[in-house]
């Protein structure tokens, strides 16, 4: 069954990654054990916490794993009281009061992590009493109250070091991808920020509202990196606006094959930001699939989540993207407040119009630091919560039945007889027919 959150691809964790090399860079010692990979009991980390003896701790969260951190860091604290522990991450940045109302979480870093955390690591260890009042980004505790000082994104990001892959156990990833058919795929983040303002993410609070980007010749000299030590032959550039800087990415795609970096690659972005030149660039230098969030098929949808397209936009992008030559992928949303029933089926007949090769349908979980988490919230529009995750409920549908629309249109946009007759022709009849018989087993 397809997860409401969207792929479940295990992906190396980029954020703690580029953490750990800026503060390696500053001259510390850092370890990383990611246990969403590693899936250790709660009493091995207590005791492999003791055993590395560490002044500071830093626990990267989201609003699904709130608890998940702090009884990880009770479990840190009851080992090691003297240990300081930091939470960073989406949730964090977004609600720093609720992770400080809790005794085991001593600072928070809201936003980007590789400058704040150099900082805060710096003043903790320098033997003297912490000063922290001048780090932006940064939220403590202090007497009665709590102080949020306000953050500074990176201007410069080609200052900041590679992520420290070395410092994960990157032979337990994913590293593979449906979109390529190169391996092993690796991940790397060239964007930060986005300039809209689409009421159901939450990135810009994250990133802030400019796109920030690591140069050309910077990507390169990583890409370089990756293919020299972990053997990747194929990228998924994540992020959402890949395209968003044009001249860059063309840029980009002239050193690409300018170096003779023969890379199978993906990316994220949106049906406003192509053209047919830049795609024409994107494939001669090795792109293979664009991912597009198109969210819905209903223009009134379209106009509640303010993203900015239109349906006449998606359809002339696809097209554009099968003349050229590119595999397509689609994703949309099922769910958001005021949507209705025909407004769902607007959307998947929509995807099927669009005819992308992969389609992908979620369902809307509400997450803290987007404008519809404040309505849903306000309004009480939902009939469950976990944690701070809110399950939007309306007249016309609740969590239970979303998964049954779901599920419904996955199933028969994937095995509609035109996706699987061109399924057969890309991938071989007995290949398809094994892998329709295992869904029709689901």
């Amino acid at each position: 069954m397809s997860s409401p959150w969207g792929m479940p691809m295990r992906l190396p964790p980029l954020g703690l990654a580029y953490v750990a090399a800026s503060l390696e860079k500053a001259g510390f010692q850092v370890k990383i054990l990611d246990n969403y990979i590693l899936n250790k009991p709660m009493a091995e980390i207590k005791q492999t916490a003791k055993q590395l003896n560490p002044e500071i701790v830093g626990i990267s969260c989201s609003s699904a794993t709130v608890e998940a951190c702090i009884e990880l860091a009770r479990a840190v604290k009851e080992g090691l009281p003297f240990c300081k522990v930091v939470a960073g991450g989406w949730h964090p940045s977004y609600m720093p009061e609720t992770m400080l109302q809790h005794p085991e979480i001593d600072y928070v870093v809201m936003g980007e992590g590789e400058q704040a955390m150099v900082l805060l690591v710096t003043q903790i260890l320098s033997g003297q009493n912490a000063r922290v009042d001048s780090i932006p980004g940064l939220a403590y505790k202090q007497a009665d109250r709590i102080v949020t000082n306000p953050q500074e994104f990176i201007t410069r990001l080609d200052e900041v070091p590679f992520p420290a892959r070395q410092l994960l156990p990157m032979q337990l990833y994913d590293r593979t991808i449906s979109f390529l058919k190169a391996k092993p795929v690796d991940t790397i983040n060239v964007v930060r920020g986005c300039p809209y303002n689409c009421a159901y993410c939450e990135t810009k609070r994250l990133w802030g509202p400019t796109c920030r980007a690591f140069s050309p010749s910077r990507v390169i000299a990583e890409l370089e990196h990756m293919i020299r030590n972990y053997g990747t032959k194929g990228v998924y550039f994540v992020g959402d606006n890949f395209t968003v800087r044009r001249k860059a990415t063309l840029e980009l795609c002239e050193l690409l094959k300018k170096n003779r970096i023969n890379l199978e690659w993906v990316c994220d972005t949106r049906v406003d930001l192509v053209s047919r030149d830049l795609l024409r660039a994107m494939k001669g230098a090795g792109c293979r699939t664009m991912w597009f969030g198109v969210e819905s098929g209903s223009p009134r949808i379209l106009k509640r989540l303010n993203k900015g397209i239109t349906l006449e936009q998606a359809l002339r992008t696809f097209e554009l993207c099968r003349e050229e030559g590119l595999q397509t992928s689609a994703s949309f949303v099922l769910g958001i407040p005021g949507e209705t029933a025909s407004d769902m089926e607007a959307t998947f007949k929509f995807a099927k119009q669009l005819d992308p090769d992969w389609c992908q349908f979620n369902i809307f979980i509400a997450c803290p630091g987007s404008s519809l988490y404040d309505e849903v919230l306000e309004k009480h529009l939902y009939d469950r919560r976990e944690g701070f995750l809110l399950f939007v409920k309306t007249e016309d549908f609740d969590y239970q039945s979303l998964l049954e629309i779901q599920r419904r249109f996955q199933k028969n946009f994937d095995l509609s007889t035109r996706r699987v007759l061109k399924k057969m022709r890309k991938e071989g009849i007995v290949n398809v027919l094994r892998k329709g018989y295992r869904y029709y087993r689901r």
